[in-house]
Order: C-alpha cells, then structure tokens, then sequence
C-alpha cells in the first residue's frame, strides 16, 4: 500500500464476521497479503471505539470495509444514524491516517427487496457523510484508482 509505505505503525482494522468456511479463507487469504507489519483488529460493530484506540500521528489505519460495517450493523438492528454520527465525530477529531475501504452500492439497479434497498440507502449516505470529510477521496474501477477529491 503506497499510501501507508512510509509509515512505521500500519493498523487493519476488519470489519467482517466469520460465519463460515468460504468466509475464512477469504480472511485468511487477507492475513496472507498484509504483512507481519500491520497491527490486527476486528471491529465488526464498535468501529469508533477502535479507531479511537489507535488515534495517534504515526499510525495510518486501514478499515476494510465500511459497506460491511453498515450490514453489519443493519442486521444487528443497530442505530445507524448514531453509529454514522459517532464516526462522523471521531473523524472530526482524528489525528491519525485513515484510510476507508467501501463499495459503491448506488450504480446499479434498484434492488427488489427493503432490506436490500435499506442499505443501498444506508450505504451511500455513510459513503458520502465520509468523502464529506476526507481529504482525498478515489474511486477504485478494475483496479485502477480515480482520484475524484480534491
């Protein structure tokens, strides 16, 4: 990862849950490609209270993903307007490098379900409360990032 290369504390934080096997080996796989350098933490609900762990100038934190996070939160029936809002805070406060992972979930058709069109919603409202704020925001298509802020 350029972005977190010159960096001496890397922090990944997960937001994914195991629930089966086709799920670990993908987690595993994601072990395999980081490096013993980086700092392992799974905040698949308490994301705020994670980044405020390592909320220092020298980390640069990864949080893989926030489209997970949001279902995460959607099927736990948690509060997600509160839960966008405490990460609206910390970010408002952050010294540390973050860096955000997140689908786009808007480009395509409506889905045909509530669930489904929830957190498109949900999603895409969290998506942009966060580019709202960042810095830099790209936008990643086959592998080739588009820098589309500033």
């Amino acid at each position: 990862m350029k972005i977190a290369a010159d960096t001496r504390k890397l922090v990944y934080v997960a937001t994914a849950q195991v629930f089966d096997d086709e799920m670990q080996t993908r987690v595993d796989l994601h072990r395999e490609r980081r490096g013993s350098e980086w700092i392992l933490c799974e905040a698949p609900i308490d994301l705020c209270e994670t980044l405020c762990k390592f909320d220092t100038k020298d980390h640069v934190i990864l949080v893989d993903c926030l489209s997970i996070w949001t279902t995460n939160l959607l099927l736990g029936e948690h509060d997600l307007e509160a839960a966008r809002q405490g990460l609206k805070d910390h970010l408002a406060k952050n010294i540390s490098s973050i860096i955000f992972v997140a689908s786009e979930t808007g480009l395509g058709i409506v889905p045909d379900n509530a669930l489904s069109r929830r957190f498109r919603d949900e999603s895409g409202l969290l998506n942009q409360q966060v580019a709202n704020v960042a810095d830099e925001v790209f936008f990643v298509t086959a592998g080739i990032a588009q820098q589309i802020k500033p």
